[in-house]
């Protein structure tokens, strides 16, 4: 049993991200322990799934004895959090968070952190369409890059990396605007992409069941994303709008591209950048 770089955990929310973290560090490290702060029945699901070790009723006593409280609730209720956190949270502790956006995240923490517990930025870059701990898994980190916000140089920092690592994670430090710039074009933009296209197939199927009862599994796999419920990305949306509205504009000009050279052969091009990309990912894969 190797050395584990915290001792106590506070998992604060159980859902499919925070059940499948503590899934995975009780399953590197089992010596941890780790505590749920969630709603009672999901904590007691995280407890019949052995996620975590105890239960806390309240979010003092979830964090009282923690060196690490990952935090992986949405975006709103992390930053209604974040002050509570910083005043209560051990002054020995690293509190970092599992947001899909971080400009407005980090921006809050620097405002609230600032003597006693550490925090640091993080956004896992995995996921499923179902949310909840009963899809909870603890290898869904398993060779997804996590994005790391903050001081790389603390030791807290490596700590968590180390603890990152064994999960099967990759770490990347990146800043908190490039992040959301570029999680804008490759995680956001595809999600709604994926719910104005179905929401085209919704609207265009008559009463018949046409054109959705002739569609295959090719429509299934491009519309994977919009099985993903409107609360886990109301907050994302919110918070990154600017970057979202750019990659929608974007996004409109390649359709209108598309559009105005159909009866060409000028897709040839786009069609061979498509090729590409997709290439890339099954490399990645």
């Amino acid at each position: 049993m190797s050395d584990a770089p915290f001792t106590n955990v506070a998992v604060l929310g159980t859902g499919l991200i925070g059940g499948s973290f503590a899934l995975a560090v009780r399953g590197a490290f089992p010596q941890i322990t780790v505590v749920g702060w969630d709603r009672h029945q999901i904590l007691q699901r995280a407890r019949e799934r052995e996620a975590i070790t105890h239960s806390a009723a309240s979010l003092l006593d979830a964090i009282h004895a923690a060196d690490l409280v990952y935090v992986a609730m949405p975006i709103g209720a992390t930053l209604d959090l974040l002050p509570e956190l910083a005043r209560h949270a051990p002054s020995t502790a690293l509190v970092t968070d599992a947001s899909g956006t971080k400009s407005a995240v980090c921006r809050a923490a620097a405002r609230h952190f600032h003597h006693g517990a550490s925090f640091l930025g993080g956004h896992p870059l995995a996921g499923r369409e179902q949310s909840g701990i009963d899809h909870a898994d603890a290898a869904l980190f398993r060779g997804a890059k996590y994005a790391l916000v903050g001081d790389s140089q603390s030791p807290a920092a490596a700590r968590f990396e180390t603890l990152l690592h064994a999960i099967g994670a990759e770490p990347v430090w990146i800043d908190a605007e490039t992040h959301d710039w570029a999680v804008g074009i490759v995680s956001h933009l595809p999600q709604l992409a994926a719910v104005a296209l179905a929401n085209v197939v919704h609207d265009e199927t008559d009463e018949t069941g046409l054109p959705l009862s002739l569609a295959g599994t090719g429509l299934r796999d491009v519309l994977r994303l919009a099985g993903s419920p409107y609360e886990v990305w109301r907050d994302v949306c919110l918070t990154n709008r600017d970057n979202l509205v750019r990659s929608l504009d974007r996004l409109v000009q390649a359709l209108e591209h598309l559009r105005g050279t159909l009866t060409s052969r000028d897709l040839e091009p786009q069609f061979g950048a498509a090729n590409q990309v997709y290439k890339s990912l099954r490399e990645v894969d």
